[in-house]
C-alpha cells in the first residue's frame, strides 16, 4: 500500500529493457542520504527481466512505486506519466542505466530550499563506460544569467540529473512528444519563462555511455529537432539569440542537410567545441 504521507522529492526513472543495469540504478537511490523520497519507475513496455528486477526491489521497499505502460509510449509520454503521478514538492529525474551518487538529492533539496526563485537545478556529470570505468567529467554553467546565454549553443543540462520544482512544472507544461528525441532541450526553455535555472558545481550522477547508442538517423532527427526548438524561441523576450546564436544554428543545420561529417566525429568535435567555448 502507497504511503499517504507525501514526500518531499519523487525520484522518475523510465526503464526499457533495462536488465543490465537497473538494480545498480535503484541501488544509488535507495541508498542516498536523503530519506525523504519516493522512487517511481515507470516501465515502457520492457520484454526482458527488468520488470522482475524492479518488483523484487518493490516489496522490500514501500518508497517504491511501480508503472507499467501497456504499450511503448516511448520517453517523453513515458516521463510525463511519471511526473502526473509524483507526489513530491520536487521532482528528480534519472535514468535506467546511470548511477545517482549518495548525497545527490541532499545537496539539490537544499539548494532548492534556499532559492526559491530556481525552478530546476542540474550538477555536473562523470561519464562512465559500460562497465562502469571513469572517461571524463562534464561541467556545465552556474548561474541562470550564463545558462541562458549558452542555452542556443548546447543544452544547459545534464538530463538524468536534473531536480525539477512541481509547482513550476504546472505551469510550463511538461515534455512534448512532438520534440523526441530533443524534448528535454524545448522542455527547458518552457521551465525557464516561468523560473530561473541553476546547476552545481557538484558531481551529481555517474552518467552510462553505451557506445553506438546514436545511429546515424538517431542523431539527424536529433539535430533537426533541436534546430526546430533554437528557432522557436530566438526572439522570445526571456532569451533573444545573438547573432553568433544564430549563424551558428545555421552552420548547425547545413551540417545536417549536406551530411559530410560522420555521425561519430560529429559528435566528437561537438563535445570539443563545448569544452572550448567559456
Amino acid at each position: 500500500m502507497r504511503n499517504m504521507v507525501r514526500p518531499s522529492v519523487s525520484v522518475v526513472i523510465p526503464t526499457y529493457n533495462a536488465e543490465k543495469y537497473i538494480s545498480e540504478a535503484m541501488r544509488s537511490v535507495l541508498g542516498q542520504t536523503f530519506k525523504d523520497f519516493e522512487l517511481i519507475i515507470v516501465d515502457d513496455g520492457s520484454t526482458d527481466n527488468t520488470l522482475r528486477i524492479v518488483d523484487r526491489y518493490c516489496r522490500a521497499d514501500e518508497r517504491i512505486v511501480v508503472l507499467k505502460n501497456e504499450e511503448n509510449l516511448k520517453l517523453a509520454r513515458t516521463l510525463n506519466r511519471g511526473i502526473e503521478a509524483a507526489r513530491g514538492k520536487y521532482v528528480a529525474r534519472m535514468d535506467a542505466d546511470d548511477i545517482s551518487l549518495p548525497n545527490r538529492l541532499e545537496k539539490q533539496v537544499d539548494f532548492m530550499e534556499k532559492n526559491p526563485e530556481v525552478g530546476i537545478v542540474g550538477g555536473a556529470m562523470e561519464i562512465v563506460d559500460e562497465e562502469g570505468r571513469k572517461r571524463r567529467e562534464r561541467r556545465y554553467w552556474i548561474k541562470d544569467e550564463e545558462i541562458r546565454k549558452r542555452i542556443f549553443l548546447f543544452s544547459p543540462f545534464c538530463h538524468p540529473a536534473v531536480m525539477m520544482r512541481k509547482s513550476v512544472l504546472e505551469k510550463s507544461g511538461l515534455y512534448d512528444p512532438h520534440y523526441n528525441p530533443a524534448e528535454d532541450y524545448e522542455f527547458y526553455f518552457r521551465v525557464g519563462l516561468y523560473s530561473e535555472f541553476a546547476n552545481l558545481k557538484d558531481r551529481l550522477i555517474k552518467y552510462r555511455i553505451v557506445p553506438d547508442s546514436m545511429t546515424t538517423g538517431g542523431l539527424r532527427r536529433m539535430e533537426l529537432r533541436t534546430i526546430e526548438v533554437r528557432k522557436r524561441f530566438f526572439d522570445h523576450a526571456a532569451y533573444r539569440a545573438s547573432r553568433l546564436d544564430k549563424f551558428y544554428n545555421l552552420l548547425h543545420y547545413l551540417s545536417v542537410v549536406v551530411p559530410i561529417i560522420p555521425p561519430k566525429l560529429k559528435v566528437r568535435l561537438f563535445g570539443k567545441v563545448r569544452a572550448f567555448v567559456k
